[in-house]
């Protein structure tokens, strides 16, 4: 039976086992769970957070990851900046990003989510105010929703994801981690 793991990644950690080839040690998936023969599916950039599935079924993992599958991923996005409807249709509608035009997006305004503190703090300006927005998309491409954001003109301070099909990130703690059944 194929072993999934949901973990909270927390900020500043490689969505890797090893991080070889630097010069100074990061810190790795290796630092927050200790399962032999599971591997991510999917990545987070370092600088971003939250639910990060581990398999050790190739299938399963192909499903999870692969772009054609479309299964959707919805993140909570801090943004510089207020948006109005014009940044939120753009988003709805799929940007034209340097490498093309993305797939349409679920977009929404929101709340502030009652998150964790991050270590080290999101920047605060007086002057720029920041606003929250749940972004869901159905492909994966690098540092996408952050580039998405900057093309509305609204850059990401933070992001968390909190769901892949399924799976959420609800009742996670930073860095902690539960096995489901598939």
């Amino acid at each position: 039976m194929a072993r999934l793991i949901l973990l909270n990644k927390p900020y500043g950690v490689l969505s890797q086992f090893t991080d070889r080839g630097s010069p100074t040690a990061r810190a790795t998936l290796s630092d927050h769970v200790d399962v032999p023969g599971v591997y991510p599916a999917g990545r987070l950039d370092r600088d971003s957070e939250g639910l990060l599935l581990l398999t050790d079924d190739g299938a399963l993992q192909a499903r999870i990851a692969d772009p054609r599958f479309k299964l959707a991923k919805t993140y909570l996005v801090q943004v510089e900046g207020a948006p109005d409807a014009a940044a939120l249709d753009g988003l709805r509608q799929g940007v034209v990003l340097n490498d093309g035009p993305t797939r349409p997006a679920e977009v929404a305004a929101i709340d502030p989510p009652a998150l964790w503190s991050r270590d080290p703090p999101v920047r605060f300006r007086k002057s720029v105010p920041d606003h929250w927005l749940s972004l869901t998309i159905r492909e994966g491409r690098n540092r996408q929703v952050r580039r998405m954001t900057a093309a509305v003109g609204l850059p990401t301070l933070r992001l968390v994801r909190w769901r892949i099909g399924e799976w959420t990130l609800d009742g996670l703690a930073p860095g902690a981690w539960r096995e489901v059944r598939v």
